[in-house]
Order: structure tokens, then sequence, then C-alpha cells
């Protein structure tokens, strides 16, 4: 288990081992729909993960849960600063999985324009209460993805998201901090 001080220094470092990471959020609270209603602003958690660096490079901002029925999981920011939701592509994901350089920081252009002809007003993904890791907990569930994003309560502005990605078996985390 992560001793208590340990989770300030995992958050604050934006780093830990998978295993660390799984100790962390087996030891968080559940958070409920409504808890997770409303706007976050996301970083990744790195684990060593293939998807490591992927959400710092793609401009990602965060999530917006409207109702649970109406979420946007991919808020990302233009070279304006300017907020826009964006479609999830499963072959950029599986892609990135594959070939480290579509994390490299001179990516960004590319991701601005994917982005940008990717740009959507329609909910791209839904809320439910699920189980997973034997704790039932708000989850977000992708509309065309086989990913579900798990939440577990940090404190009242912050969780710990660990995505389940169906052809990935090593976890994915990030943190999300209310904005």
């Amino acid at each position: 288990m992560v001793a208590a001080e340990g989770i300030d220094t995992i958050l604050q470092t934006g780093k830990a081992t998978t295993e660390e990471a799984l100790a962390l959020f087996d030891r968080l609270n559940s958070v409920d729909l409504d808890f997770m209603l409303g706007r976050w602003q996301g970083t990744g958690l790195h684990t060593g993960h293939p998807m490591d660096g992927l959400l710092e490079v793609t401009s990602w901002y965060g999530k917006e849960f409207i109702h649970p029925d109406c979420v946007h999981p991919l808020l990302c920011r233009d070279g304006n600063g300017a907020l826009f939701k964006v479609v999830p592509n499963q072959l950029m994901v599986d892609l990135a999985l594959r070939l480290p350089i579509l994390k490299a920081a001179s990516m960004q252009p590319f991701y601005a324009l994917l982005g940008s002809l990717q740009k959507t007003e329609k909910s791209q993904a839904r809320l439910r209460m699920m189980e997973h890791r034997n704790r039932v907990s708000a989850t977000m569930v992708y509309d065309n993805l086989p990913i579900n994003d798990i939440f577990r309560k940090v404190d009242e502005d912050t969780v710990l998201g660990l995505m389940d990605y169906k052809s990935v078996p090593q976890p994915f985390f990030f943190v999300l901090r209310r904005a």
C-alpha cells in the first residue's frame, strides 16, 4: 500500500510505478455520478505506460461531464488557448501505442490540425456506476472505443482516473482537478 505521505508525492511529481498507482487507486474512495458533474482539468500520471506523454502533446485540457448521458471526454486547447471538444479516434490511440514518435513534442502541430478536423459538440461518452477492482465507482464509458475510465476520489476537487483499454493489459492513469 502507498503511505499517506506517498499520495501527495505521486500527485506532485506526476510519476509512479504501475504498482504504486494501483495501490493508491485501491485505497481511494469511490465517487458517484453527481460528484463528477462539471468541467475537470487533467494531467497524466506517468507509470511507464505506452501512452505516457500523449495527453500532453495533444494539448489535452481535460473532461466535461454535463449529465450522465452527455460527456465530453476530450477537451483540448487550440493555439489561442480556447477549449474545444474532440471526437476520440481509435486509430490514433492504437498508433500512439505502437509508435513512440507520436508522443514527441514535434508532433504538436499534427495534433492541432487533427484536432481541428475532429471538433464536435456531440457527446462522446456517458457516465455509469460500474465495478472495477472490487469497488463500484463512477465510470466514463466511451461511445465508440473499448475504453472505460474509472474514477476514485482523492479529495473534493481531485480524482484519480484509471483508463481500462480492452486491448492493453496495463492501466493508464491520469489526474483530474475540478475546474
